[in-house]
């Protein structure tokens, strides 16, 4: 008998991530935003003054793609570059006063896509969920030693 993929779990995650993708995309948009770039402004909050390469190694992307989407927030002038004080080869990505001020509204744009997500959803249930999409995660990462540099420039692309 052949697999049936409608009825399997991934297309069940595929579907999700796809609808949260839409969800999010609006609301962001809103915000001038593309999903993806919230994220680097998150990691800036929590530490600001990175380089590109550090950036890209905690967004789990290609430095490549990092360099797109600090272009493009620093076109919209959430974040600045500023040369490196110890090394003159290096430039360190620090959010603006603007993006610091963004950062209370992608809070708010979160808190409404998870409120969506996880509605009639009782918390019992949000904790094991979040442990088996952790688990997921790290199962996938593990047996196809996931690599950010591996990861198709279209697929990567979608985050910026």
């Amino acid at each position: 008998m052949a697999f049936n993929h409608k009825k399997s779990i991934t297309l069940r995650i595929t579907k999700a991530a796809r609808a949260q993708r839409i969800f999010s995309a609006k609301k962001l948009g809103k915000l001038g935003l593309h999903p993806g770039q919230e994220t680097v402004l998150k990691a800036l909050n929590k530490e600001d003054g990175q380089t590109m390469g550090s950036l890209a190694s905690e967004l789990g992307v290609r430095p490549p793609t990092v360099t797109k989407m600090i272009n493009r927030l620093t076109s919209q002038g959430y974040v600045e570059r500023r040369p490196s004080e110890t090394d003159g080869r290096q430039s360190h990505v620090h959010l603006s006063a603007s993006g610091i001020a963004l950062l209370s509204e992608v809070d708010k744009a979160w808190k409404s896509l998870d409120r969506a997500s996880l509605k009639n959803i009782d918390d019992k249930d949000r904790k094991r969920l979040a442990k088996l999409l952790k688990q997921i995660e790290q199962n996938l990462r593990t047996d196809l030693k996931v690599d950010p540099d591996d990861i198709d420039d279209d697929i990567e692309d979608d985050l910026i």
